[in-house]
């Protein structure tokens, strides 16, 4: 699933049928503050700039064997990690300032073939850090440079439950999807978030989002569920821990 995001650049839809979106009021309201609130319930204590932690992911897939993986990030040191098993592979990125080390089934020495067949490359590194830290960086990564936050947030039905939700694009040298994003009116927790590439298409994908379980001083989504915008097919969970460092 995650393979469809270029750089991880996610709703609004286009078609109620599709994603069961609808605009409820035609309530709004400035959305840069909601997106400070929603910070503030997932970092209160301002940790994500100095995160250092390791966490599990289970991911479960239809039709395919499970994959677990490990990552240890420590934005301290710009040092990232992430050692990922599914079946008999095993794969390991390791980025740090002038550094990247990369080994599968613990081999440094690879074939063309296995080079582009799974992906055994510092670029392809870079992508795994960019996605993770993203996604699990949520909503703190809302304030990178290149993120376009819309100026009004709206209230949204999705899911049979109202949110105030945030759009979000990207300057063209970070990424060109759109994002939208559901807070809690009351809290300002991150609830789901949707992606789309072409919104006219109304391609990309939604995320639900269940739980909650704090590492490294944040509160992270314990499992998210992805589905498809355009058919609503399932495509698997993502079951978040923390591991011991």
């Amino acid at each position: 699933m995650r393979s469809s995001i270029s750089f991880l650049c996610l709703l609004f839809f286009v078609g109620i049928s599709r994603v069961n979106a609808q605009e409820s009021s035609n309530k709004s309201t400035a959305a840069a503050p909601l997106l400070e609130k929603s910070i503030a319930y997932h970092d209160p204590q301002n940790s994500w700039l100095r995160f250092k932690a390791a966490m599990s992911i289970e991911m479960k897939t239809p039709n395919k064997p499970l994959r677990s993986t490990q990552i240890h990030m420590d934005h301290t040191k710009g040092r990232f990690e992430l050692n990922a098993t599914r079946g008999d592979e095993y794969t390991q990125y390791i980025l740090g300032p002038n550094q990247c080390d990369i080994s599968f089934n613990d081999r440094r020495e690879f074939t063309p073939e296995e080079i582009k067949t799974h992906r055994l490359d510092c670029a392809q590194a870079q992508r795994m850090k960019n996605y993770y830290t993203y996604l699990y960086g949520l909503p703190m990564k809302l304030k990178d440079p290149g993120t376009q936050l819309d100026p009004r947030a709206y209230k949204k039905t999705f899911q049979g439950a109202e949110y105030w939700m945030l759009k979000v694009s990207y300057a063209p040298e970070v990424g060109k999807d759109v994002w939208y994003f559901y807070l809690d009116p009351k809290t300002y927790q991150l609830r789901h978030y949707q992606f789309y590439h072409d919104e006219q298409k109304g391609d990309g994908e939604f995320i639900l989002l269940d739980g909650e379980t704090v590492i490294g001083g944040i509160k992270m989504p314990k499992d998210r569920a992805w589905y498809t915008n355009l058919e609503n097919n399932y495509l698997g969970t993502d079951f978040l821990s923390a591991l011991e460092e």
